[in-house]
């Protein structure tokens, strides 16, 4: 990273208003103005951040939010010297603690990552250390400052993960990060970032892939540390998380600041079109049945739906083994019925049951006990050749598509696997076509290959690969969690466009009960293996009787921004 002064200067923002953050009279813990950011050189040179500037003082948050490639990321990167090789870094001005530290060597942000800011990555899978236990990660980042000896390390290591909401942490410590759950690691990722106590913390998505209650606990431990003077850079694309805990927003698309202010100003009288379509585009349980994206839905009544139970589940048992050698209940006795053109959802934390749930329903997974039946007849309990001729009434859609597809493989190969065998290869293009079509893709990515597709078109790849054989029932598994609120947005007016023209039955699997309740007919909760409470989604939601569902209801994030609560 070459990190050089920078004698660009700032002008005036969207509505006049200034691209500079003024806190007048406050202190300022972190100064940026007219922050670039550049990668390669010559011809390949790009400029991927364009003149960003705001102030953090103390007790601030300031929220960056912006779909995937619009810079945020690489700005909160820039602010502790992380941007990699290659970068080029300009600023006017660029000061911590008022300290210029635009000409600051990787030696000298060694000092200051950790024991002044704190940064907590998006993906903790890729940020732990796969080798070690998280306990030790945690001890690392204090020994590396010299902070206490072994035994206080270890005793503050199990209080931090206690802090943020890691159940049994003297078991957790011991695991490695591939023995926990994303929302495990990603709390384990915190912890690690806040262990010195920094007065300045720079979050890039901490809550991406968290259950709402843990979500909740995040948030709550990020409130308690700007109580006590903590700043808070902000990065994220939950824009009612923002509204929860932001100050100050900036609204950032194509690598420059489209829209800032107050949180308040924001978030109610946005002023830049695309500042309102984020806002327009968060799901929940009252946007249920209309556009999300903008592109508005076909038909204006749903198409008529088939007749009877396309799916049942009847008592669904299976234990696991645990770490600690005890065995487990990860499904106790659940049940439920799919009926065709219906979409039912399953929600509850990690660790409830609810992907487990899904895995028995498709016949991956060998029952301890219950039934599965697919359109009348036994789905479990029977040879797998005996299923392999109803496989293709069941399409799965992942959290993660990527990983499901062989790189070496073009669009085009991926969709003619999927296809039933038969047909021409006239036919079989032109369902390739079709498919294409059906989930908003140009025809010409039948040729690319998935790495040059962007998150969004990746998803929509899956589905398409999903609906190949004509499926009955689609399971979709937190298939929209890792994407923007904007791409989230048309993928799910994407999947309720198909249900009407298709008649798809959806099981739909997620913790984000904003997106359960604009998709889903009915709720079923699930808490340590078992069902709570089902019903009606909008029953369940506005509602709710367990005192399990009401903790989730309550943990939701309002859309209310944070002076106005």
């Amino acid at each position: 990273m070459t990190v050089v002064t920078s004698t660009v200067h700032t002008t005036p923002r969207h509505g006049g208003h200034s691209s500079v953050a003024v806190r007048d009279g406050a202190p300022t813990r972190l100064r940026v103005e007219g922050l670039r950011v550049a990668f390669g050189t010559g011809p390949e040179r790009r400029e991927v951040v364009r003149g960003v500037s705001f102030d953090l003082a103390p007790g601030e948050v300031v929220a960056i939010v912006g779909e995937s490639g619009s810079g945020k990321s690489v700005t909160a990167r820039s602010l502790v010297g992380l941007t990699g090789r290659g970068a080029e870094v300009t600023a006017d001005v660029l000061e911590l603690h008022g300290r210029d530290v635009r000409g600051f060597a990787d030696r000298q942000w060694r000092r200051v990552r950790g024991r002044e800011v704190g940064f907590v990555l998006q993906d903790a899978l890729v940020s732990l250390d796969p080798l070690r236990p998280v306990g030790a990660e945690i001890r690392e980042a204090l020994r590396l400052h010299r902070w206490g000896d072994r035994r206080r390390r270890a005793a503050r290591a199990r209080r931090l993960l206690d802090r943020v909401g890691v159940p049994r942490p003297e078991l957790r410590e011991r695991q490695r990060p591939d023995q926990l759950s994303g929302g495990l690691r990603q709390r384990a990722l915190i912890a690690s970032a806040i262990a010195l106590d920094p007065d300045i913390v720079i979050a890039d998505e901490p809550t991406t892939a968290l259950d709402v209650t843990v979500q909740a606990q995040v948030l709550a431990q990020l409130e308690r540390m700007t109580e006590r003077g903590a700043s808070v850079v902000l990065i994220s694309h939950d824009l009612a998380v923002v509204a929860r805990l932001a100050d100050h927003i900036l609204v950032m698309r194509a690598g420059e600041v489209v829209e800032q202010g107050a949180a308040a100003r924001v978030l109610t009288e946005p002023e830049h079109e695309y500042t309102r379509a984020l806002i327009a585009a968060v799901p929940g349980e009252a946007t249920r049945g209309s556009s999300l994206s903008g592109a508005g839905l076909p038909g204006a009544t749903p198409a008529p739906r088939g007749e009877g139970v396309v799916l049942e589940a009847r008592q669904l048992v299976k234990r696991f083994r645990t770490p600690d050698g005890r065995s487990t209940l990860a499904v106790d006795g659940v049940s439920f019925d799919l009926a065709a053109g219906e979409t039912l959802g399953i929600v509850g934390e990690s660790g409830s049951g609810k992907s487990t749930t899904a895995r028995l329903a498709l016949a991956l997974t060998s029952l301890d006990g219950g039934e599965v039946r697919l359109l009348g007849r036994p789905w479990s309990g029977i040879p797998e050749r005996r299923r392999r001729a109803s496989r293709a009434r069941i399409g799965v859609v992942s959290q993660d598509p990527l990983s499901t597809f062989d790189p070496r493989w073009t669009v085009g190969r991926i969709l003619h696997d999927a296809l039933p065998p038969g047909g021409s290869g006239a036919e079989r293009r032109a369902r390739v076509a079709e498919l294409l079509d059906h989930v908003g893709l140009p025809a010409d990515v039948v040729a690319r290959f998935p790495l040059t597709l962007s998150g969004g078109q990746r998803q929509r790849v899956a589905i398409a690969r999903a609906l190949a054989p004509r499926p009955t029932v689609l399971l979709l598994d937190e298939a929209v969690s890792a994407l923007d609120v904007t791409i989230q947005a048309q993928i799910l007016d994407l999947l309720v466009a198909l249900q009407r023209t298709e008649g798809l039955a959806y099981l739909f699997i997620s913790h984000d009960l904003g997106v359960i309740g604009h998709l889903s007919d009915r709720v079923l909760v699930m808490k340590d293996g078992r069902v709570v409470e089902e019903g009606a989604a909008t029953e369940v939601l506005r509602h709710p009787r367990h005192p399990y569902t009401r903790e989730l209801v309550a943990s939701i994030p309002e859309f209310t921004p944070k002076g106005s609560r």
